[in-house]
């Protein structure tokens, strides 16, 4: 029997099931992955916002990952929502010693709404214990913008933000372009731990329906590097996987919709008719 394909994400909850946990697991699914979770934030949101977040204790977070180390073989993992230093500390220093291969960050700061998900005096904790651990960070711009602690309003700025990220300690940094709402097709920097840059883009398409990008984007890549790809090749199937999610959209909820996990399947269907 061939050995199943196995990654976890660490993330907070969404009740709407358009990001977060959610996402993360529908995503490696589409991608012939095994997922597994641990919970680290309860978000009570919709399609509308986020109404409220419950604190899970930290006591709770590591007894998820202790069943999972037990009993799973994890290729590859990602953290989402983390929202406290208590819980970047405890997620960090259980990784430093875990066996769960290579960790992919998305830097989960802001709902769209607006809704902080990460705590002002954490953004600190995460710089310092978590990025030199992982091989690939996944910010928007403004999630730069704050672990670089410079503006970025250009291409040249985003390549200087990734460059700063990277010397934090993450191997490979993705800014994503996407709030460059002003351009006509959304670019997304890659700098390789090489030093090499790609600019990887498409067109932007014009929807409201974006709930849970980054969140599937960097979960798609996590898929990819569990099955052993490298970090260029997972980065650009996770933008071609997104991309998808987003032009061939879902109308659910009666805020701001989420993508179309299954949108990318049917593309490869079609190519292969």
């Amino acid at each position: 029997m061939n050995k199943t394909i196995q990654a976890l994400t660490i993330a907070g909850f969404d009740s709407g099931g358009g990001a977060g946990m959610q996402a993360d697991l529908k995503t490696f699914q589409e991608r012939f992955v095994f997922g597994t979770s641990a919970l680290t934030a309860l978000p009570i949101q919709n399609t509308q916002g986020v109404k409220a977040v419950y604190d899970i204790s930290t006591a709770a977070i590591i007894d998820q990952l202790n069943v999972i180390q037990e009993d799973f073989s994890i290729d590859a993992v990602k953290t989402g929502m983390l929202f406290t230093e208590e819980i970047i500390r405890c997620v960090a220093q259980f990784l430093q010693i875990a066996d769960f291969g290579p960790l992919v960050i998305d830097p989960v700061m802001i709902a769209k709404g607006g809704h902080a998900l990460l705590k002002e005096d954490a953004v600190q904790a995460l710089i310092e214990l978590l990025l030199p651990l992982a091989e690939i960070i996944t910010p928007n711009i403004p999630e730069a913008e704050a672990i670089s602690k410079m503006t970025i309003t250009s291409q040249e700025d985003m390549a200087a933000a990734g460059k700063l990220i990277q010397s934090l300690g993450a191997k490979n940094v993705v800014v994503k372009g996407g709030h460059h709402l002003a351009d006509k097709e959304s670019s997304d920097m890659l700098l390789l731990s090489s030093g090499k840059i790609e600019w990887l883009t498409a067109e932007r398409i014009d929807t409201k329906n974006t709930h849970g990008t980054g969140c599937t984007f960097s979960a798609c890549i996590t898929a990819e590097l569990a099955k052993g790809k490298s970090v260029e090749e997972a980065v650009r199937i996770g933008k071609a996987f997104i991309q998808a999610a987003i032009t061939d959209g879902i109308d659910v909820g009666k805020g701001n919709g989420p993508t179309n996990h299954w949108a990318y399947r049917k593309v490869k269907i079609n190519e292969e008719k």
